[in-house]
């Protein structure tokens, strides 16, 4: 009865997920740099497991600036340039908890496509940051999936665009809903990123140490799995907007479904992050391919 009851559970969560399925990304497609860089995934991913040996804030930090990147104006690394005069994304309250590491990384796999003379200027910071966040997530023990590319890097990047976009600690379980329903993504896809969208989290206050990461997943903060589920149900979320998503009847079956079926999880995980990629992408004229991930080109 039990494997019956998961079964049609594992149905109705992968039905639930077509139905939600958001914005066509018609122009995204997995071999998109086949002729111009077609080694570019293994350049990227060789370059993230060298940032990743070096600091374990690696994984998640790049998960919460591809997160933070996509829920502000779109998948277009807009939360990567800089501004000389603090005025970009980067330095809106709600992204000042996003580890440098983040950065560190897309910045580092870009250069590393660059010095290859048939990659040069051919591939976006944009496409780089989801790539770096697959490959971040399959060496963390996650699973490996195929990402689709064609994204333009956008030109703009303000505080003013991140204020309301981005889920705050204290959500209940109703705003967290509506704000990803807002970007097209549904409670399943809801469940399923917040897991790892959140995982890192620099220390808030100004007077803290700025080096110091507290993680959120304390019985595995190192891996990726569904521990987060688990912790969950023993009411061990450490932000409120964590153990929000078990207070509800529906959102309940679905964690209990993610702790107890790993590998459904990372199946609706992959999907839930598909769409997330999909968020606000720019194509043909509407980005540009940056030279630097940091500034726009001149």
């Amino acid at each position: 009865m039990v494997t019956n009851c998961i079964i049609f559970l594992s149905t109705t969560l992968l039905f639930l997920l077509i139905l939600s399925s958001n914005q066509c990304s018609a122009q995204l497609k997995r071999d998109y740099y086949r002729d111009s860089c077609p080694n570019v995934e293994s350049i990227v991913r060789n370059s993230v497991k060298k940032k990743l040996q070096e600091t374990f804030v690696t994984g998640p930090a790049t998960l919460r600036l591809f997160f933070h990147d996509c829920f502000i104006q779109g998948c277009d690394a807009s939360v990567i340039l800089a501004s000389r005069t603090g005025d970009a994304e980067k330095d809106a309250e709600d992204d000042l908890s996003l580890a440098g590491d983040g950065f560190d990384t897309v910045i580092r796999a870009k250069e590393a496509v660059e010095s290859v003379p048939e990659c040069k200027n051919e591939v976006s910071c944009a496409d780089i940051l989801a790539l770096a966040t697959r490959d971040v997530i399959l060496l963390s023990g996650g699973p490996k999936y195929g990402v689709e590319l064609g994204r333009k890097d956008g030109r703009i990047s303000t505080k003013a665009s991140v204020g309301g976009h981005l889920p705050l600690a204290h959500f209940n379980y109703k705003k967290l809903r509506n704000m990803f329903a807002s970007h097209g993504l549904s409670e399943v896809d809801l469940i399923a990123l917040s897991g790892y969208a959140k995982q890192l989290q620099k220390a808030c206050p100004r007077d803290v140490d700025p080096r110091v990461a507290v993680p959120l997943d304390p019985a595995s903060p190192l891996k990726f799995d569904n521990s987060f589920y688990k912790n969950l149900q023993q009411g061990k979320g450490l932000l409120a907007s964590d153990q929000a998503l078990y207070s509800t009847r529906k959102s309940k079956r679905v964690v209990n479904a993610f702790a107890s079926n790993s590998s459904l999880f990372e199946r609706i995980f992959v999907s839930s992050m598909t769409r997330l990629g999909r968020l606000g992408v720019k194509t043909g004229n509407q980005g540009e391919i940056r030279k630097d991930c940091r500034v726009i080109n001149s």
